[in-house]
């Protein structure tokens, strides 16, 4: 039968997002007050995602430019690596991550805000590209699984780091995708005061 095999999704699933609640709550804290500082002070969120990952970046940019539970003022966010016109322009030659690299030394400047999220191994892309936010004097905020390979050694003091407690690239992605939803909600909370999360509306 195939329901206890779905029915243990659901509770592997409901396991990691107990671990992510003790794990995470700091990392997480330490990524609202960069993202906080970076846009309150005129920069901007660069967001990139290796993979399935791509599309937790696109929709934490949505909800910064857009909205996520409450309606405020437009955040400055866009997505690497997935505009047409751009990477049209610049994946000639290059990598699969080579257009993020270069739309990062094109766009990033000091005081904006370089989020990766990396489910599985950071690959070179993904390393290539907090290189890049160092040497441009971007803060840098990485959501990554358990397996991180040599991102440990890429990464800088002041640069926040947030690594799920699972290796399973499905329980990965979902606990990111609530660790963003948490850290939008963490920037409306300071924008916006928290006195209305009882009465928000989806």
């Amino acid at each position: 039968m195939l329901m206890p095999r779905i029915q243990q999704h659901f509770i592997e699933g409901a396991d990691v997002q107990y671990q992510c609640a003790q794990a995470l709550g700091a990392p997480l804290e330490a990524a609202a007050q960069v993202l906080l500082h970076g846009l309150t002070a005129g920069g901007k969120v660069l967001a990139w995602g290796q993979g399935v990952a791509a599309a937790l970046a696109q929709a934490l940019v949505a909800q910064l430019v857009g909205r996520f539970e409450r309606e405020r003022p437009e955040l400055a966010a866009l997505v690497l690596g997935t505009d047409a016109t751009l990477a049209s322009a610049t994946t000639v030659g290059d990598a699969a991550g080579g257009s993020a690299v270069r739309q990062l030394r094109a766009l990033g400047l000091p005081g904006d805000v370089l989020l990766l999220v990396c489910a599985g191994l950071p690959g070179p892309d993904a390393l290539a590209l907090v290189d890049t936010a160092h040497e441009r004097d971007i803060a840098v905020v990485v959501l990554s699984g358990a397996r991180v390979g040599d991102l440990p050694d890429a990464l800088r003091d002041g640069d926040v780091w947030a690594a799920v407690p699972a290796e399973r690239a499905p329980r990965v992605l979902e606990a990111q995708l609530v660790a963003l939803h948490a850290l939008c909600d963490a920037l409306d909370a300071q924008l916006l005061g928290d006195d209305e999360l009882e009465t928000v509306t989806t």
